[in-house]
């Protein structure tokens, strides 16, 4: 069965990243909850998509004491995820505010997650290939999934989908354009869970369960739940 996982929370129906959006996601049915983790000033993890607060403030800059209502931090967050799985993607891009040269960030996200026993039901993502060699030095037992961009040529990917297989993660995550029923196989013949992003279209939906992918984040998972005749 192809997982629905809701990006950011049930983020066409609720503010994105917020505790309201996560729960609506768990009530709509979602298998899984996408959230976005980066740290404050005080080395909190705050849930938030950009390096900068609305306002303009970077939020590395800002105490976790002082960040702005809508802005959780990691723990309530999975608590309002209740039950289903949790895909904590850490941001950490080079020229960003926070960027996290030493990897801190995915080091306290694998060890709150192991401290809580969540291993079954979290998986730490990131585009950023050694924040999640960090988490499974960490925690071999916290699932990772390396995200990605990539053509549409399984033949080119298989360096890639060896890469992050042999790097002891679980899954590969790359932009739905590139999904193909090849790169479907080839993470399979691997050991990896294909899990693809970001897709709202229905008919897209049902093209990519029919490839076999193994999770679709969408913004609208009452919209990919439907799609899928659940």
């Amino acid at each position: 069965m192809t997982m629905v996982y809701a990006h950011r929370g049930a983020s066409a129906a609720e503010p994105e990243n917020t505790l309201a959006a996560f729960a609506a996601a768990v009530a709509m049915g979602a298998d899984g909850v996408e959230l976005d983790i980066r740290r404050t000033a005080d080395g909190a993890l705050a849930v938030h998509h950009d390096a900068h607060l609305t306002d303009g403030r970077a939020l590395v800059a800002v105490a976790s004491s002082d960040l702005p209502d809508g802005v959780p931090l990691l723990a309530p967050a999975l608590d309002a995820c209740g039950g289903v799985i949790v895909n904590v993607e850490v941001k950490n891009f080079p020229g960003d505010p926070d960027h996290d040269g030493g990897q801190a960030v995915a080091e306290a996200v694998a060890r709150l997650v192991g401290g809580r026993g969540m291993h079954r039901r979290v998986l730490v993502s990131s585009f950023d290939l050694a924040a999640i060699d960090r988490v499974h030095q960490v925690d071999p037992d916290v699932p990772t999934g390396y995200l990605v961009l990539m053509a549409a040529d399984a033949g080119a990917a298989g360096p890639l989908v060896d890469q992050t297989a042999g790097g002891g993660h679980s899954a590969l995550h790359p932009h739905h354009i590139g999904v193909t029923a090849g790169l479907v196989q080839r993470c399979a013949d691997a050991g990896l869970a294909l899990n693809t992003w970001t897709v709202d279209d229905p008919g897209r939906i049902a093209e990519l369960a029919a490839l076999g992918v193994d999770g679709i984040v969408t913004n609208v998972p009452d919209v990919a739940l439907r799609a899928l005749g659940r």
